[in-house]
């Protein structure tokens, strides 16, 4: 077993175990060798420790992971042994070089924004180097765009906004597509060292030239010098106050997200432990109960594919969220990702295959009707009342109600187990037969039309006719061996013409029907004796509705014996008798005897 060693490499601290440790160290001493009179080779040297910790950071899965040698190997194998490189100045030189060659591909090039070559926020030049043209033809292509549309600017700004810009030596490497090893390193910082002195020698240069030439070389540089100096020093301060103003709203979008996922995941857990997922959860099409039902799955199941199917997504725009807030956030790690995306597609199969089970179970529907005749004639008054049964179900408001496409488990009196369901429908037509009937249609769904209507034959519905009052069980039952297939009961009264019902107040949610089912109870009629007729009802007990308007106002006059309008000389008066209208010129009479029209020229 070997020792853990905690080290702090570019900033970052590593748990590593002591063999991996050792050769880290042995690697890193024999680096800093072979550049020891290397000019920038303190530069050269962190950028390789910062490449390194990059690539051990992107290969830790969690803060207590320990990397071993294995990963070691992997990082000298990207970056390359010291002595596989000629790290003197002769690489640096005019003359030929040995040219290596590899087995492996070229990395990719990534996108950062170029601000050492920059005028406004090196995006120009960032997208020159990643696409391998001069960045004048980018700048060029800007000024189009601009000129354009106008959305060039719009454009610009977001990818100023989105792209990182490229500070470290590393990243630098990569924005030109070079793989990030120690030769490219120390070459990208020596080109630095050189370009400095290239400068410097230039210009000492021009000052031993004679003094008019170098006066004028000297302005155009130092004018050309400026304007690319004081150009970028605007824009990168207005980059400064957009990207500052960017970040506050970021974090502002960051803080939503993890309230919205932080707030859904705990209500899903607490809805699990405690009222259910089915209480909490709606999902348009998807009825939780029956799709547990249908595919007799316990409904504990449903609400844990649920859960899953619901809660993470929202874990992981928390966790978005959350990464927005905190710059330096640590991954949850792939092995946590790929089994919560592992979950979450079995959760949405589960769900799927659910659902297409409920559908099937419900693909056809039959129905059984039963005609009973009742001993009411068109001389009798029939009083209708639904009746509900406590054993079975207590509504917590004292009154029924029907509940349609919904059921509950219960328990009869030998204790066992029941489907309820209120999903009773009454409908009221006259009839000219003498007696009164009452039509008793059972209906159900199936995967087949024999299941569907062998489970409508076996629900269970009854009535009583005690005396001149029927009484409607304001409920079904059946058998829960048959499970839910949207049981429910029709129930169409026919009264002969002539008879006289009174409706009791609570059949008001059982016959809110639309015209379509020519049901002559209309709501609000309870509770009143009505006299049937063809197709129709008269209210034998309503008081008699009366309309009363009484209007006096200037001119105007509008009471019980009718309407009279003044203005000066003009009169119209409107009345039983029948319309009179006067005015300087002519006089209109109508009445019954007909129309009279009397003018004065």
């Amino acid at each position: 077993m070997n020792k853990t060693v905690n080290i702090n490499l570019a900033g970052i601290f590593f748990h590593i175990d002591e063999d991996a440790y050792l050769k880290l160290q042995r690697y890193l001493e024999a680096i800093k060798r072979s550049f020891t009179d290397s000019q920038g080779r303190s530069e050269i040297i962190a950028d390789i420790e910062a490449r390194i910790a990059e690539l051990f950071n992107e290969r830790v899965q969690n803060d207590k992971q320990v990397i071993r040698i294995t990963e070691v190997d992997a990082i000298i194998t990207i970056m390359g042994q010291p002595e596989d490189y000629l790290v003197d100045d002769e690489i640096f030189e005019d003359g030929p070089q040995q040219t290596y060659t590899s087995t492996k591909a070229r990395p990719s090039k990534k996108l950062y924004r170029d601000t050492d070559n920059s005028y406004v926020g090196g995006v120009s030049a960032g997208l020159g180097h990643y696409f391998g043209v001069d960045a004048i033809w980018i700048r060029l292509a800007w000024i189009l765009l601009v000129a354009g549309a106008g959305t060039g600017i719009l454009l610009y700004i977001l990818l100023w906004i989105l792209v990182p810009e490229a500070k470290s030596t590393a990243e630098k490497i990569m924005m030109t597509g070079e793989p990030v090893n120690i030769s490219n390193i120390e070459k990208k910082i020596k080109d630095g060292f050189d370009t400095v002195t290239e400068t410097v020698g230039d210009v000492a240069k021009n000052v031993s030239d004679s003094v008019s030439n170098a006066a004028k070389k000297v302005d155009v540089k130092k004018g050309a010098s400026s304007i690319k100096s004081s150009s970028r020093t605007f824009f990168e301060t207005l980059g400064d106050v957009i990207i500052f103003f960017f970040k506050i709203f970021a974090k502002f979008i960051g803080a939503i997200l993890l309230l919205v996922g932080a707030i859904t995941v705990i209500a899903l857990i607490i809805s699990l432990f405690t009222i259910g997922i089915s209480n909490a959860v709606n999902i348009p099409g998807f009825d939780i109960v029956d799709a547990a039902n249908a595919a007799n799955t316990s409904i504990w199941l449903v609400s844990l594919l649920i859960f899953f199917a619901v809660g993470v997504p929202f874990f992981f725009l928390a966790y978005l969220g959350l990464k927005i807030l905190v710059n330096n956030l640590k991954s949850i790690g792939n092995i946590a990702k790929f089994s919560l995306l592992g979950l979450w597609l079995i959760a949405i199969i589960g769900l799927i295959i659910l659902g297409v089970k409920q559908a099937s179970e419900h693909a056809f529907d039959a129905n059984v009707i039963q005609k009973e005749q009742l001993n009411i004639t068109a001389n009798d008054t029939i009083k209708v009342t639904m009746v509900g049964n406590d054993n079975y179900y207590k509504s917590q408001y004292g009154h029924l109600s029907r509940n349609r496409n919904s059921f509950r488990l219960v328990y009869n009196e030998n204790d066992e187990k029941m489907i309820y369901s209120s999903d009773i429908r009454l409908i009221v037509k006259s009839t000219k037969d003498s007696l009164a009937s009452l039509s008793i249609e059972k209906k159900a769904e199936g995967s087949d039309y024999p299941s569907a209507k062998k489970r409508a034959e076996q629900i269970n519905y009854g009535y009583a006719l005690v005396g001149n009052e029927l009484q409607l069980n304001a409920f079904l039952i059946t058998d829960f061996e048959n499970k839910y297939r949207d049981q429910e009961v029709e129930l169409i009264l026919y009264l002969p013409e002539g008879a006289t019902l009174y409706a009791n107040d609570n059949t008001y949610p059982f016959h809110r029907n639309s015209p379509s089912y020519n049901d002559i109870l209309d709501n609000g009629q309870e509770e009143h004796y009505l006299k049937i007729l063809q197709n129709d009802t008269k209210c034998l007990d309503c008081d008699e509705d009366t309309f009363e308007v009484n209007v006096d106002t200037d001119g105007v006059k509008i009471n019980e014996d009718g309407i009279e309008i003044e203005d000066g000389a003009d009169k119209v008066k409107i009345n039983s008798e029948g319309i009179k209208v006067e005015s300087d010129d002519v006089k209109v009479n109508i009445d019954s005897n007909g129309i009279d029209i009397t003018s004065d020229n």
